[in-house]
């Protein structure tokens, strides 16, 4: 096998939310939409923001900065089943990605106000990517494992 490359990133942007440790944030961006946060996109990246402001809603890829370490298989705190960390949405991860879905409220000059945040203060941002329906939506999609599970009331 080709031996791989390695792949370095670099934050175009910090995202700025009301939680200074992981004790607080929603498991979820969709289960917290009453926390604001604000991404400050750095200046040499603001052009890029072009067009966004017509969308409702937006990826946010970050950094787990503060996470450290992972494993190949872990117990999910919630549900306590034993799965591998592909299969779950544990910031314990090879790369560190997070990805999050969160509703735009506006953006003014490099700052883009959202609801939904589920991130560490200060996190690095990677990158951002419109959620479209036409594209992301999947009626049909399954819920793997968790499907398994009772309903939460």
């Amino acid at each position: 096998m080709k031996e791989l490359q390695k792949i370095e990133f670099s934050p175009i942007g910090v995202i700025h939310t009301p939680f200074d440790g992981k004790e607080k944030i929603p498991r979820q961006g969709r289960f917290g939409e009453n926390n604001d946060g604000v991404v400050e996109i750095f200046p040499e990246f603001a052009k890029g923001l072009l067009g966004l402001a017509s969308f409702s809603h937006i990826y946010l890829v970050f950094y787990f900065h503060q996470s450290e370490g992972y494993r190949l298989i872990q117990t999910t705190p919630r549900h306590h089943q034993t799965k591998g960390v592909f299969a779950i949405r544990s910031p314990h991860r090879p790369n560190g990605i997070g990805i999050t879905i969160v509703r735009l409220k506006k953006i003014e000059g490099n700052k883009i106000y959202f609801s939904g945040a589920d991130m560490i203060n200060n996190t690095p941002l990677l990158d951002i990517k419109p959620y479209t329906t036409e594209i992301d939506d999947y009626p049909e999609a399954d819920n793997g494992w968790l499907k398994t599970l009772p309903k939460e009331e």
